[in-house]
This record gives structure tokens, sequence and C-alpha cells, in this order.
């Protein structure tokens, strides 16, 4: 890129309470439980959210004994949907499980002794990218960061208690201004949190221009910077309750906010 090119590049970031970070948590906790007692086992879990019901499906071969419905509960109670007001709680979820094993005909490619290849296979097919940057120390792009920052901050806020109206679901998108490939300036923040019916929208946007923006994105946060916040006006019912939630769709908050390319064919849950 030439150097004197100025453009706004923006990536965005979902909290864990996120319909479909809220899937990928308790496919994730599926995974860590199989593997906690069996590190050769093979999983395949997807899952759906939406209102009172919980869909795990998918394909799992291990010697762990688990119960996947007790796995996911736990899961939505460490996010923080216990509220038995809200369809979607821990403990008033209907789990409905397709769970199987692994198909015989992949597994004899995945097993050494009965590859073609006679090594361990993959189990599916798949193509991979790997991205890093010198724009931060984390050798992230700045926009992810930053955004990842913002949805990290609303929910070490509402666990600790800083701010007792927030709910676990939330967005931030960061907009961030580039001279050829450095970032020289952020230009607009952008915060949807779930919050509690009793909080008063100026509240909720003076706590984001004067508490949480200035204290997690540091020097890169200044006056001129645009910031809108649950630009709807209200933003009570969320989470499954609100809407869908699937595993896998938010592959691009999960690596580089969109700066660098992405394969496919994989998915990063499974462990074969």
């Amino acid at each position: 890129m030439a150097g004197d090119l100025r453009y706004v590049f923006s990536s965005e970031s979902v909290s864990e309470g996120h319909p479909d970070k809220v899937c990928d948590f308790i496919a994730d906790s599926v995974l860590d439980a199989c593997l906690e007692q069996d590190p050769k086992s093979r999983v395949a879990c997807e899952v759906l959210c939406k209102n009172n019901i919980v869909v795990m499906a998918g394909e799992i071969t291990t010697k762990a004994t688990l119960d996947y419905v007790s796995i996911a509960r736990e899961a939505i109670r460490a996010i923080g949907y216990t509220d038995p007001t809200e369809a979607f709680n821990a403990d008033g979820v209907f789990v409905n499980m397709t769970l199987t094993s692994q198909s015989p005909d992949i597994a004899q490619g995945v097993d050494a002794d009965t590859s073609k290849a006679g090594e361990q296979g993959a189990g599916d097919q798949g193509i991979m990218f790997g991205y890093a940057t010198d724009e931060t120390p984390e050798l992230m792009p700045l926009p992810i960061l930053l955004a990842h920052r913002l949805t990290h901050g609303l929910a070490e806020d509402r666990k600790t208690g800083h701010i007792s109206w927030l709910r676990p679901d939330s967005k931030s998108q960061v907009s961030v201004e580039y001279e050829g490939n450095t970032p020289v300036a952020v230009r607009h923040v952008l915060i949807s949190t779930q919050h509690a019916a009793t909080a008063k929208q100026k509240a909720i946007k003076d706590y984001v221009v004067s508490d949480l923006a200035p204290r997690v994105l540091g020097d890169w946060f200044t006056k001129d910077v645009k910031v809108d916040v649950n630009p709807t006006g209200k933003f009570v019912v969320g989470g499954p309750t609100g809407d869908c939630g699937v595993t896998g769709r938010k592959i691009i908050v999960d690596t580089y906010g969109g700066a660098g390319r992405h394969g496919g064919g994989f998915d990063t849950r499974q462990h074969q």
C-alpha cells in the first residue's frame, strides 16, 4: 500500500453472552471435559440455542464418562444466564442431545493402523491461514484487539459487580484510521450491551464514555472519537432468549476481525 493512503478499517467483537458464543462455549466445554478424561477423544460437537432450548448434535468418540446436560448447564451458568424469569437460564433450559460416535468410514481414515497413508489422518479437510502484525504488542490488528478489550471490559464490570445493571449479551465495534499500514487514530466506537430494564440510556452511555472506553482503550480513546451506545435505544431482551445462536458463526471475530485471510472446511472445535 502507498504510504500516504488513508482509510478506516472496522472490526467487531462479541461477548461470551452473545447467542453464538454461548453455543461455542458449550461446545468447547464438552471438548474440554472429554479431553480431561481421555486425551485421545474425538469430538465434533455443534450447538444451537434459542429461547429455552439447547440442541447438542455431532459425533463424539471417547472413553470419558460425562453428563452432557450438566456440562451445558454449567457453561450457561458460568456465562451468567441464571435469571429464572428469562426463557434462557441455566436451570430452566431443555437440552436435546443428538450425539453419536464418529462414522466408521471416517474413523478408518483417521486411525493410523487402518488409514491408507499408514499414519494418523485429520478426519476432514481444511485450509488454515495464520496472520500477525507488528502494529500491536499482541501481534494482532488494532481494530479487533480494541474491540475485544471493550467486550472483555463489559464482562469484567458485570461479573465483579462494578456495574450492576449490565447483562451478558453485548457487541462492540471499533473503527481505526490508517495511514498506509500504520494505525493513527480511533475514529468510531460502537457498543451495544444488554442491560436491566431499570437502566436508563443516559446512564449507559455515560458509563461507556466516561468509564469503560477511557479505561480499556487508554491513549487510543480521545475526545475526537465518535461513540454510539445502544443505538436502538433499548437492549433488555438479549442472549438466546432474543436471538438464535449457532456454533461457528463468529470465526472472523475469533481470528483477525477481517484483517487477514480466512480458511474453511475444518471446525476449530473438532479434535480428531
